[in-house]
């Protein structure tokens, strides 16, 4: 029973984080990407542009939580999606810097 309680506590906890995300940024869509033995990871996508990311134990507790948040989710993250992620100069300089060997934001 234990288990149960506890699963329930996580996704509650993480539909808050991303009802909470889409409050603050006007709206929000996700898309669940798997991450093998760590679980999910669940991208979201604020109206604003504005990215984040969460980590979930379990595929099937990613999709609950999105569910409960009431967000729109993607099969993939690409196309007219994915063109909403601004980025500014933090994530430039450290993709190049993984990349290329550039600065490392440190």
């Amino acid at each position: 029973m234990a288990d149960i309680q506890q699963v329930e506590r996580r996704v509650a906890k993480l539909a808050k984080q991303i009802s909470s995300f889409a409050a603050a940024h006007g709206g929000a869509e996700g898309q669940i990407a798997y991450l093998g033995q760590k679980g999910a990871r669940i991208v979201l996508v604020g109206e604003d542009g504005e990215w984040g990311d969460l980590v979930a134990p379990t595929h099937a507790l990613a999709e609950e939580a999105v569910q409960r948040s009431g967000i729109t989710v993607h099969e993939d993250f690409d196309g007219e999606f994915a063109h909403k992620v601004r980025t500014g100069p933090y994530e430039w300089t450290r993709m190049a810097g993984i990349q290329l060997g550039g600065p490392s934001n440190v």
